[in-house]
C-alpha cells in the first residue's frame, strides 16, 4: 500500500495527467522515470523535480525494447498513450479513424505486450481510457477507448496472480493535449462539456492523477476501469 522505493515509469509523463502522476509518485518517495517526446520537458522534470527521464517514441517497439534493456523492471508502468479525435463514421476518413484506433489501442497493446515482461512481482500496468464521447462525434477515439477497456479485462486474467492491470477513464479535462486551442476555444469546450457533467464542472488535473496513484497502491484491484469523469456517462 506504499510507493516508497517502488520504481515507477510514466509514459507520456512530461505534461498533463502524466506529469502530475510522476510528481505525486515522487512525493510518495517512489523512484520515478518518465518517457516523453519533448526533450526540453524531460529536462525540466529532471532539474525541477529530480525525476529521471528519456525522450523517445513510445510507439516504436525497438526504442521501447532498448529503454527496458537499459532501465530494467518496474513496479508500476503508467501509459498516457493515445490522443483524441472529432468526427463521426461518415464525415471522417477511414485513415483518420484508423489512426485514432492505432494510437489509442494498438500502441497500448504493443506496450502491454512489452511492458508485461518488465514488471516486478506484484507490479501493475495502468492505461488511460476515456469517458464522455459519442460514436457520432468521436468515432475512432470511442473504438479505441472501448478496446482499451476490453483489453484490461482480458490481460488482467492473463497476468494474474503475479501482476495487475487497470485503466483510468477521465472525461475532457483542460491539459496540454489541448495546447493548440486558444483561450476562447478552451472556454467554449469547457462550457460544452460541463453541460453534460452531473457534477457541473470539469476535473482538476490532480483529481485525475490521484486515481493512478490509488490503483498503484491498492494491490487488490485488477481488470478495472476507474472512471474519474464527474458522472458524464450517466
Amino acid at each position: 500500500m506504499s510507493l516508497e522505493n517502488d520504481k515507477v515509469l510514466v509514459i507520456g509523463g512530461t505534461s498533463g495527467f502524466g506529469k502530475e502522476v510522476a510528481i505525486m509518485a515522487q512525493h510518495k518517495k517512489a523512484e520515478v522515470y518518465v518517457i516523453g517526446r519533448d526533450q526540453e520537458r524531460v529536462n525540466e522534470l529532471r532539474y525541477d523535480d529530480n525525476i529521471q527521464g528519456s525522450s523517445l517514441d513510445a510507439q516504436d517497439q525497438k526504442q521501447l525494447d532498448r529503454f527496458f534493456e537499459k532501465y530494467g523492471a518496474f513496479d508500476h508502468i503508467v501509459s498516457m498513450l493515445g490522443g483524441a479525435m472529432g468526427g463521426g463514421f461518415l464525415n471522417s476518413t477511414v485513415a483518420e479513424i484508423r489512426e485514432a484506433v492505432e494510437d489509442k489501442f494498438f500502441a497500448n497493446l504493443q506496450l502491454v505486450q512489452i511492458a508485461s515482461k518488465h514488471l516486478r512481482y506484484h507490479g501493475s500496468i495502468i492505461l488511460t481510457s476515456g469517458s464522455g464521447g459519442h460514436p457520432y462525434d468521436a468515432s475512432g477515439a470511442i473504438i479505441g477507448n472501448q478496446a482499451i477497456n476490453t483489453m484490461v479485462e482480458g490481460v488482467a486474467v492473463e497476468m494474474a496472480p503475479n501482476n495487475r492491470i487497470n485503466a483510468v477513464s477521465p472525461t475532457w479535462t483542460p491539459t496540454g493535449l489541448w495546447r493548440n486551442m486558444d483561450s476562447k476555444q478552451l472556454a467554449q469546450q469547457r462550457d460544452n462539456v460541463v453541460e453534460n457533467v452531473p457534477l457541473g464542472r470539469v476535473a482538476k488535473i490532480d483529481e485525475v492523477a490521484s486515481a493512478y496513484i490509488y490503483l498503484m497502491e491498492n494491490d487488490f484491484i485488477t481488470g478495472q476501469v476507474l472512471r474519474v469523469d464527474g458522472g458524464v456517462d450517466l
